[in-house]
């Protein structure tokens, strides 16, 4: 109990980011979390956190609900008295045939539990033990040395069994609050990705990455992509399209080739985030949140793109699809003044720039930017704060596990490539 103790972190409202809450609250909503169940869940503390979210970021009156405990009529108590007689005069028909079954039945689960310990190589009656003395007894109202006598087991085998449970559990919890800390703040966030992050705190529990993702599976926290593409480009116009610079080009430094792409994002998919990212460091430079596919929009993003350079001084190729945005002589003449050279995709296809598109499945994924039902100021916000920590807190594979920031900050890292397929497939497999 000491050391539970030591354990507790008191957290205020800071400790959550709105697209937190905003999850949250959708779950709750959307009936798939009751208040008690995302309290422990998530491991949000205050009995009035959750309903202090769900009034000011909800969909329904929370404040104005009817109580659902109503005294009822007694002709409803008697209606659902004669229901409960019926089900009794029922149930007390087959308990003679059920309980001459019952012999039989143990026999053949008897069985049963033989031949999958067999087959499968588990021990059923090992891992079950505890709970199975603790159900029965409380049950049955014996004492745990009789119903373990009853089951063939010494008692002292239950009690290290015990022990060992409780020491098991004690490690899950510790381990779920140390991974809910970190989906607080990315809240989809994969688990091998999770295991580095944590790696020192896991080593310390004992815990393994094959045992972090038992841990989570067993408690419904392993995370599912999801896979959705709509096309944001029109190709179909007057302007100048160039050619594929990069397609056979190796990216080995930072602010070497830049990838811009623009995705829908939002739950009725009504805004356009415009982003510019470093196909070597993966760091997202400029982006730009608006409500059409204007070319302003892009331009913006890439002005703030110019802005965060420290580079300046090598060559850049900016590489995007052949949308209108990118062909416009407004937003070509900006890259000429800025000294940018210019490369288009040569097909339809999204996996040609899959590095930008793979960054827009993490924000919208992982992040949730494309749920999210609010208003363009507080959109903003959500992507101000997703981008923020995308760039200074989440590990990529392909930049050896660094987050885009670091990478960036150094020239010496080779990116971790794959069997080399074709231009498109290798660099899709560089995104992580």
């Amino acid at each position: 109990m000491k050391e539970s103790k030591s354990q507790y972190v008191k957290r205020t409202q800071k400790d959550y980011t709105l697209s937190f809450k905003l999850e949250v609250v959708g779950q709750i909503e959307r009936g798939e979390l009751s208040l008690s169940e995302a309290r422990l869940k998530y491991g949000i503390q205050g009995h009035n956190t959750i309903r202090v979210w769900l009034q000011k970021y909800g969909n329904f009156d929370w404040e104005n609900q009817c109580p659902n405990n109503m005294t009822k009529s007694k002709t409803q108590t008697i209606l659902e008295l004669e229901q409960k007689i019926k089900l009794l005069e029922k149930q007390n028909a087959t308990l003679e045939h059920r309980a001459e079954q019952s012999d039989r039945k143990a026999a053949i689960f008897d069985m049963m539990i033989d031949m999958a310990e067999q087959e499968y190589n588990i021990s059923v009656r090992k891992k079950l033990l505890t709970r199975v003395v603790d159900h029965y007894s409380e049950k049955e109202e014996m004492s745990i040395s009789s119903t373990c006598k009853l089951l063939g087991y010494d008692r002292q085998v239950y009690y290290r069994s015990k022990k060992s449970f409780r020491q098991k559990r004690l490690r899950a919890s510790k381990v779920i609050n140390l991974v809910q800390g970190v989906r607080q703040i990315m809240p989809r966030i994969g688990t091998r990705k999770l295991y580095f992050l944590l790696q020192e705190q896991l080593n310390r529990l004992g815990v393994g990455r094959d045992k972090l993702f038992s841990i989570l599976a067993a408690n419904h926290m392993l995370i599912n992509p999801e896979k959705n593409y709509k096309t944001t480009t029109n190709s179909h116009h007057r302007f100048r399209k160039y050619k594929n610079l990069i397609e056979l080009l190796d990216i080995n430094r930072p602010e070497q080739v830049w990838v811009s792409d623009i995705t829908y994002i939002g739950g009725r998919g009504n805004y356009y985030l415009s982003l510019i990212t470093d196909a070597y460091s993966k760091k997202i430079m400029g982006y730009n949140l608006s409500t059409s596919l204007a070319t302003a929009g892009s331009l913006k993003a890439l002005n703030m793109a110019n802005r965060n350079r420290i580079y300046k001084e090598k060559e850049l190729i900016h590489h995007s699809d052949r949308g209108i945005q990118y062909c416009s002589n407004e937003y070509q003449k900006r890259l000429r003044q800025m000294k940018i050279t210019p490369s288009m995709t040569e097909s339809y296809d999204p996996y040609a720039n899959a590095i930008a598109e793979r960054v827009n499945g993490i924000l919208k994924q992982e992040f949730l930017l494309e749920k999210y039902k609010v208003d363009l100021k507080t959109m903003k916000i959500l992507v101000k704060q997703a981008i923020e920590i995308y760039n200074t807190q989440r590990p990529h594979y392909s930049c050896n596990m660094k987050t885009p920031q670091e990478m960036h900050l150094q020239q010496e890292i080779k990116i971790k490539k794959y069997k080399k397929q074709n231009p498109a497939v290798e660099e899709s497999l560089q995104l992580d």
